[in-house]
């Protein structure tokens, strides 16, 4: 796999369209020290960047939360991924939005830091092993638990907040799993590494409620779809014990689209008709114009 410092195109940083490998930070950039940076991850598909105003808005209200301003506007940004995009001739695409604190402050006081934003675009395939798409993800447990509201920033997508996620990600492939359902600080299921999580019992879903953690888009979305199959979806507290009770479980995310899970621990799921009927939605809704030809 080539680095991703290494890479041929274009990165669109702090208003221009610049070649990859010089898009480059000081070492003593702020967010480098102290986390102060946010996020977002979207996907075009067959030239169309899904959701791409409600991800760019997301931005903006991160950085509000993590105590500073984008200096762009949301259709300036929404104009910046597509030529982005247009100048790395991409149609399918992952795309990385990213604002952070830069290099003219450090301490963990950082007024005078100035904002510098980027957004890059490459592309990547399925975030998991496709074959689990009929088998299910294996899933472990995770150690570290999402923090109470009180002690971080959770409704921001900031970079620090995913320290803990490498972390279990990384324990989990060790062991011989895909990934890691993360419980809350009150031991309660709240979402994996990088995607949130649904189960299914008696043809109702059930969500956590998402108080400590992302409302992801592609987790609204996806909800969307059910209710217009005509699902009850219920947001509610889900202990871990509760997992024998569920026939189906699915996670939702930009990277990984809605991927089923065969196991988590002990606890067995099956791919069932609800998790294989909002997959196909979910890909007929980011690819109309295939999803028409396939019916026609």
């Amino acid at each position: 796999m080539v680095p991703y410092d290494q890479r041929d195109g274009f990165i669109w940083f702090n208003g221009e369209l610049v070649p990859w490998a010089d898009a480059g930070v000081h070492l003593l950039t702020h967010a480098l020290h102290y986390g102060s940076a946010v996020f977002e991850g979207m996907r075009a598909y067959d030239g169309e960047i899904f959701k791409l105003t409600e991800h760019d808005q997301r931005l903006h209200t991160s950085a509000e939360i993590l105590d500073f301003e984008v200096p762009y506007s949301v259709a300036e940004l929404d104009k910046a991924a597509r030529d982005v995009m247009r100048a790395n001739k991409l149609n399918d695409a992952y795309i990385r939005p990213l604002a952070w604190r830069g290099s003219e402050q450090m301490g963990v006081s950082a007024q005078k830091a100035k904002i510098n934003v980027a957004i890059a675009a490459w592309d990547w395939g399925s975030y998991f092993d496709p074959a689990a798409r009929e088998t299910g993800l294996k899933l472990a447990f995770a150690k570290y638990r999402r923090p109470d509201p009180l002690t971080a920033p959770v409704h921001s997508k900031a970079a620090g907040l995913y320290m803990i996620c490498t972390i279990e990600k990384h324990r989990s492939e060790r062991e011989g799993y895909a990934d890691a359902v993360m419980l809350d600080w009150r031991g309660q299921i709240a979402e994996c590494t990088g995607a949130n999580i649904f189960f299914v019992k008696d043809g109702v879903i059930y969500t956590p409620t998402p108080d400590c953690f992302l409302d992801g888009i592609t987790r609204r979305t996806v909800i969307g779809l059910a209710k217009q199959r005509g699902f009850q979806v219920i947001e509610k507290t889900i202990m871990p014990e509760e997992l024998a009770e569920f026939s189906e479980c699915f996670i939702t995310g930009t990277a990984a689209e809605v991927m089923p899970v065969g196991s988590i621990g002990e606890y067995q799921f099956t791919v069932g008709d609800i998790t294989r009927n909002l997959m196909d939605d979910y890909a007929a809704l980011v690819r109309p114009a295939k999803a028409v030809a396939a019916a026609g």
